[in-house]
Order: C-alpha cells, then structure tokens, then sequence
C-alpha cells in the first residue's frame, strides 16, 4: 500500500457501481452517488453547510452548552466537536478509507477525557459500509455518544416533488415518537406518524423539530420516490436510537442512526448520568456499523 500524506483532505474511492469521496476534517462523507456521477448527498452550502457529519462526544445538545463531569464545567456545542477536527489518515486505498481522532490538549480543555475514534469506510457493490469505533485508552470511565448524520438531497431528483418521496421501515413502528423544539427532548411523546411501515415526507413533518425515536423496532429505512434512486439506511444494535430531520428552508432529509441523544428539557445532570451515554471502562471498546446502500 503506498504511504498517505498526512495532509491529504480528500479521498475518493469507487466500486463498479458506486463512488464515494472522505475528507479529513471531521472524517465526513461529502460525495455519495454512482458511478455514472449521479449524487444522492446534499451539496449545498448555505443555510446547512456539510454532508454527513460525525457526532462526537455528545448527540444534540446539553443544556447550555456545558458538560459536567464530576461537578466542573466545560463547554461543548451542539453534536460535539468531531465534525470540526482534522482526523488522521490510517489507511486509503481504491475501496476502503479509515481515519481516527485521539484525544489532545484542544479536546482535554473542552473534554477532559482519553478517547480513540475510529471510523471506517469500506465499499463494495452498492453498499458503503461505515464502523464507528471508541476506544477508552485511559484510567478513568469515559462517557461518550456518537452519531452518524447524513443528509441526503429532497428531492432525490430534480423536478420530483418533495411530498412524492417516502421512508419505508423494516418494520412496524408503533411506539411514540419524542420531539425536541429548542433542541432539547420534551418529555411528552407523540403519536407515531409511520403508518404501515411508512412515513410520507413533508416540510410541514419537521416543522417544530426532528423525528426521535428512542428504539425503533426496524434496523433499516428505505428513502425513495417514483423516478430516483432509492437509498436505504440500515444500522446494527450499536446505534439503539433514530433521528429524521429535515429543514424546511433547505433540499435535505437527514437519517441518523444514533448512540445518544440531546438532553431531556429541564435536565441539567452530571455527564455521566445523562440518558442514553455510554460509560465505556478502561481499556475497552465500543463499535457500531451502519450502512447506505442505492438501488
């Protein structure tokens, strides 16, 4: 395998049937598509200028922005600060990417904690596989959540209309969902909107917040409408819970698998006991996979 420049900011990779490009700031998927050069990943910039960050060491967000281990205060924003760092190159070739953010004197100030994270990209047919792996190097319990966040383009294609398209799950979804206006969960459920396994889209459906479910029956969600490609979203048991978020001043449909959540409305607890962490003990791992696949 040739060496990889460090400060390389970009990698592509391909297989007969799909293409995928990773960057090294905050190890994101920005291009996702086939091998012709169709695009199913939002390429905008304003008002929502990623692709598909990675969310790390929290999900959503904690009540004024402050992590509390241990009764001291340190800032962290809203879905962490992982998407905002240059990771490091482990390995690159043809199909596979795979990249990993180590805890430094810039995330002890904000994160006073030793951590390793991996993700790892690896392509096949029409599938893009990705591992999110945590490894707790240090002394001391390390809580962390993570999340993947891909946006995907609403429409799918242009000229299809918005309410053409529909998520249809692996599974009958029955359970309330949870909202989260402010950016933090209220504790009153909501009706399911699924009906039949399906989710007919809309701007108006995220219109106070995003979708949460807490443990969603399926491991699997297909995104699709007459006319494009379909994109399926499938995850294992590492990632218990589900976000569906939209803007409605925006063309995208994000689909996130996640091991956390934001903060409950009104709490206001030590990290270590917020709802949905992980306390992941010396010298152990954590991992979860999820993938995208187009039709």
């Amino acid at each position: 395998m040739a060496p990889i420049d460090p400060a390389m900011a970009t990698h592509s990779m391909a297989s007969g049937t799909l293409r995928a490009s990773i960057a090294r700031r905050g190890a994101e998927l920005t291009q996702l598509g086939g091998a012709g050069g169709s695009e199913v990943l939002w390429q905008g910039s304003e008002p929502w200028p990623r692709h598909a960050p990675n969310l790390f060491p929290i999900v959503g967000m904690l009540a004024g922005d402050t992590l509390r281990p241990a009764g001291r205060a340190y800032r962290v924003t809203q879905h962490g600060f992982a998407r905002d760092r240059d990771f490091t190159w482990l390995e690159a070739t043809p199909t596979t990417a795979r990249l990993e953010l180590r805890d430094d004197e810039a995330t002890r100030a904000v994160y006073p904690f030793a951590f390793r994270f991996e993700i790892a990209y690896a392509i096949a047919g029409n599938t893009l596989e990705i591992v999110f792996t945590v490894d707790n190097p240090g002394t001391e319990m390390l809580p962390a959540s993570f999340g993947a966040h891909p946006a995907f383009r609403w429409p799918l294609v242009p000229g299809i209309a918005k309410t053409d398209h529909v998520l249809t799950f692996g599974a009958d979804e029955t359970a309330p969902i949870r909202r989260g206006p402010g950016g933090f969960l209220a504790a009153e459920r909501q009706a399911n909107p699924v009906v039949n396994r399906r989710l007919a889209l809309s701007d108006e459906l995220f219109a106070v917040s995003a979708i949460v479910m807490d443990a969603p029956a399926s491991t699997w969600v297909r995104y699709s409408a007459p006319g494009a490609p379909g994109v399926t979203v499938s995850w294992d048991s590492g990632f218990p819970n589900l976000g569906i978020w939209a803007r409605p001043d925006a063309a995208l449909l994000c689909i996130e698998p996640w091991h956390g959540m934001a903060s409950p409305a009104g709490w206001d607890g030590a990290f270590m006991d917020k709802p949905g962490i992980m306390r992941i003990s010396p010298g152990e791992r954590r991992h979860a996979v999820h993938r995208i696949a187009i039709d």
